[in-house]
């Protein structure tokens, strides 16, 4: 594949994500700045721009490199701890053929600087090429930096800043020590020095007659081989890096999504599962005619089912759901086929009495029912989460599985007590 084609590919998956006509407006809410970030990607992709991402903590000089890549002071330089208080950008310019954006990230370790901390890892999620800043040897939230970094798949590389503190025997002793301690992390050859801010030089200078006069000579900032590994980087696998960091922001926005639907349906699902459930059970207690209320209990199963499969995606004609109960109700009856026999007992028992024994037999036989709704849309569940398919397994396990997993005598008891609570109710308006 081309690199014009990878980055086509890449657009095109992002496009797909963000356009997803299946996906819940709760979840699209939920994740909004997320798919801010992704229509985020999309432009940077448009536009050809690739993002460098200047981490460490404070005071290690990550706003003079930023400055030093530039090639000129648009980043905040201050003594002050903690300058930086909101990631900062900036256009670079074109380098190897691609626009660069250098962003400038808060300081990882500042005292009350949670937020600010968080902020500069999204930022360092965002990027195509991470630089980790140091100003010597490496701490303990540094090398915890490293690591979470390095969990993002993002190329990257450890700077150890102001090398003109070390002489060179001192520098290439710490430059060895730093190689040992991101071992595994960032690639040997990934570990440079640089002075991207050096102090002015005093220089004295012996005028005609004689006499000395001393004054500062402001230094270039030295990035040394730094500099030219990234053009090499650039030159070569900048639209591959591009592609890269928005293809893994893209899955990790997808997993997401999965989670919070898989969620968000488990959790409207039990809602819709219990309302349908107490609505069937109140319904075939108040039911004076024999049977007649079995048969209302079918319809409200096959309501139940149709109304969960437009939930999950996967809509279901009222046909497929009435086949659907149907063989659940088979195995149900293969399972505990007494619990249905007294169900069907109790309604023939309200109609021969004329009603009088309602309030004796209606709670029993609508928590029956209850329960029978419940067991039907929880097989629903793992049914329609199997792609409307019951699997290898088969009907008859997975039936069996699930009631072995259910605590048939509470679910009984709640639903009695909620029941009767509703009839108490009725009674109430009634009189």
């Amino acid at each position: 594949m081309t690199k014009d084609k990878i980055i086509a590919a890449t657009s095109e998956a992002l496009r797909a994500l963000l356009d997803d006509p299946l996906l819940p407006a709760e979840i699209r809410r939920e994740l909004a700045a997320e798919y801010a970030v992704i229509e985020g990607y999309l432009r940077k992709l448009e536009q050809g721009e690739l993002h460098i991402a200047i981490f460490g903590r404070v005071s290690v000089g990550k706003s003079s490199l930023a400055n030093a890549l530039l090639g000129r002071n648009e980043f905040s330089v201050s003594p002050l701890h903690g300058e930086t208080r909101l990631p900062q950008r900036e256009l670079v310019g074109t380098v190897a053929g691609h626009s660069v954006v250098v962003i400038d990230t808060p300081g990882i370790d500042e005292a009350g600087g949670e937020e600010r901390e968080g902020l500069a890892l999204a930022a360092a999620e965002m990027a195509d090429l991470i630089l980790l800043v140091v100003d010597g040897d490496v701490t303990t939230s540094e090398i915890s930096a490293a690591r979470h970094l390095a969990t993002l798949g993002r190329p990257m590389m450890l700077v150890l800043n102001k090398k003109d503190r070390y002489t060179g025997a001192q520098l290439a002793l710490l430059l060895e020590r730093l190689r040992m301690h991101v071992a595994g992390l960032i690639d040997p050859q990934h570990v440079f020095a640089v002075a991207s801010h050096p102090p002015p030089q005093r220089v004295l200078k012996i005028s005609a007659d004689g006499s000395e006069s001393e004054h500062l000579r402001e230094l270039k900032p030295d990035l040394g081989a730094l500099n030219t590994r990234i053009e090499r980087i650039l030159s070569a696998e900048g639209n591959e890096l591009k592609a890269l960091s928005a293809g893994l922001y893209a899955a990790s926005v997808s997993d997401q999504v999965a989670r919070r639907t898989m969620a968000l349906r488990a959790n409207i699902g039990d809602r819709l599962i219990r309302n349908y459930a107490l609505g069937k059970g109140v319904a075939v207690a108040l039911t004076p005619v024999p049977l007649a209320d079995l048969a209302a209990a079918a319809a409200s199963d096959i309501a139940l089912i149709v109304h969960l499969s437009r939930l999950y995606g996967l809509p279901m004609t009222r046909t497929e759901a009435i086949s659907f109960v149907g063989t659940v109700a088979g195995q149900l009856v293969a399972l505990f086929g007494a619990l249905w026999g007294i169900h069907a007992a109790s309604s023939v028992l309200k109609g021969l009495t004329g009603g009088l024994s309602t309030a004796l037999t209606a709670a029993l036989q609508g928590a029956l029912a209850y329960y029978g709704a419940y067991v039907v849309g929880r097989a629903a569940e793992r049914y329609l989460e199997n792609g409307k398919s019951w699997g290898a397994a088969g009907a008859k396990r997975v039936l069996a599985d699930l009631v072995a997993s259910l605590d048939r005598q509470s679910i009984l008891n709640e639903a009695r007590e909620q029941i009767l609570a509703r009839l108490k109710n009725r009674q109430t308006r009634a009189d």
